[in-house]
């Protein structure tokens, strides 16, 4: 009797390899830690802001310091912005790099799923608030980015509160999926939201990034070399103009990820990956939460005035209908114009809870927002008060759906984490191809 012939057909949300899909759970753990601080961080300021003591936040959040010779006398809160969100986006730089170099979605096949939900998880929620502010006036459509981004930390925050065991092919995608909208989110910061350009630092920081690129493509890991380097290209970025978060992106495409002898152990981008996911996830996000989440109610004008503002209501909507339109949209349309289908154990029903947790939005959104319309007017508490609310629906929503199904992810993960000969490796990860 002849062998069954495997099936060949393309599966999307399939678990990967071991390799990488060890990797992600290490950053997954380190960004879920992150996340409950970030929530922590929110709580607290969105409490203290509406406490009687409220004036003594803004006052922390107004201090300014830094030399005002070199125009870096920022106020705390703009540091947070600025300077710490720099860390975030470089992490999130060298990780986007590591993906597409050598982790799985260097396969053409693998990486277009979730750049096309990312894509398709950006441009609905921007044309819903489009519509809902077209005819607002008063600048009301510079905030179209806004209810653009997914944030990973509170998605997985959102996750651990629930309890909600995930497939490998699931967070897999769900990282990816945040990560390139990281790298979305700064390209549009950077064209859309640059309010005016000076080419002189700009290209003043092209010597101190070529001097890092070529320390760290020749291996250097001296801190007391690199830190002056980065410090100055952020600072040179800060004053072109462009923000300067964008610095951060720009420092770590010049990491080499590949280890310069082929052998075993973590290459230059990886290394630094591990030691700067910590600092971002863990002190970085979590304090600029806290500058940007302490938004007055009373002062916005109330719940009620936020939410006959269409700028506030094209934010919920985006996040919450938005992304999951989006997202869902954009994965059934790759399964529809290819012969890919989804892997053995996924559902269409999965799909629309990773598509409504990808509506949390927080730490790119609420920057964005400050961005659009000034940190501190109405216009930005509005979006505040948005953000908050589209996020905490999305994470309800999702909730639901996950939860739902919790049972079936419980089955999928003890298969996943089988190790009958104890080698350390799964035994799902040395089936041969095509194997049942």
């Amino acid at each position: 009797m002849a062998a069954p012939t495997p099936d060949r057909t393309p599966r999307l949300l399939s678990r990967g390899s071991w390799p990488e899909v060890r990797r992600i759970g290490d950053i997954l753990r380190a960004e879920t830690v992150g996340g409950v601080l970030l929530l922590a961080a929110a709580v607290l300021a969105l409490a203290w802001a509406n406490s009687p003591w409220s004036e003594a936040y803004r006052r922390i959040s107004d201090l300014e310091i830094g030399p005002a010779g070199l125009h870096l006398d920022l106020s705390l809160a703009q540091w947070a912005a600025d300077g710490l969100l720099a860390i975030f986006f470089f992490v999130a730089g060298l990780e986007l790099k590591r993906e597409f170099v050598a982790g799985d979605l260097r396969e053409p096949r693998r990486a277009l799923l979730p750049v096309a939900a990312a894509l398709g998880g950006m441009t609905v929620p921007a044309v819903i608030y489009t519509i809902f502010n077209a005819r607002a006036g008063d600048g009301a459509l510079a905030g179209w980015a806004i209810p653009t981004a997914t944030d990973i930390a509170f998605a997985l925050a959102v996750l651990g509160v629930i309890n909600t065991h995930l497939p490998a092919a699931m967070r897999t995608f769900l990282l990816t999926l945040a990560v390139v909208d990281d790298l979305l989110a700064i390209v549009i910061i950077a064209v859309f939201y640059t309010g005016s350009l000076h080419f002189g630092p700009l290209l003043l920081a092209l010597a101190p990034l070529a001097v890092f690129g070529l320390l760290v493509q020749r291996r250097v890991r001296s801190w007391w070399l690199l830190l002056p380097l980065a410090v100055v290209t952020w600072a040179l970025v800060h004053a072109s103009g462009v923000h300067a978060t964008v610095a951060g992106v720009a420092l770590a495409f010049t990491v080499p990820v590949l280890r310069r002898k082929p052998g075993p152990g973590p290459g230059l981008a990886e290394h630094f990956e591990h030691r700067f996911r910590p600092l971002s996830a863990g002190v970085a996000v979590p304090v600029f939460a806290f500058f940007a989440a302490g938004v007055s109610i009373a002062g916005a004008g109330g719940l009620g005035a936020t939410l006959t503002d269409s700028v506030a209501v094209g934010v919920v909507v985006g996040l919450v209908v938005g992304k999951a339109v989006g997202v869902f949209g954009a994965t059934w349309l790759v399964q529809r114009f290819s012969r890919a289908r989804l892997a053995e154990g996924i559902d269409w029903w999965d799909v629309f809870g990773l598509a409504l947790l990808a509506g949390v939005g927080f730490t790119v959104s609420l920057l964005i927002g400050e961005l659009a319309f000034g940190a501190g007017s109405e216009r930005d508490d509005h979006t505040k008060i948005g953000v908050l609310l589209g996020s905490v629906l999305a994470a309800l929503l999702a909730t639901v759906v996950l939860r739902a199904r919790n049972r079936h992810y419980r089955r999928l993960c003890t298969v996943e984490e089988r190790d009958s000969d104890a080698d350390g490796v799964p035994d799902v990860y040395q089936e041969r191809p095509g194997a049942a």
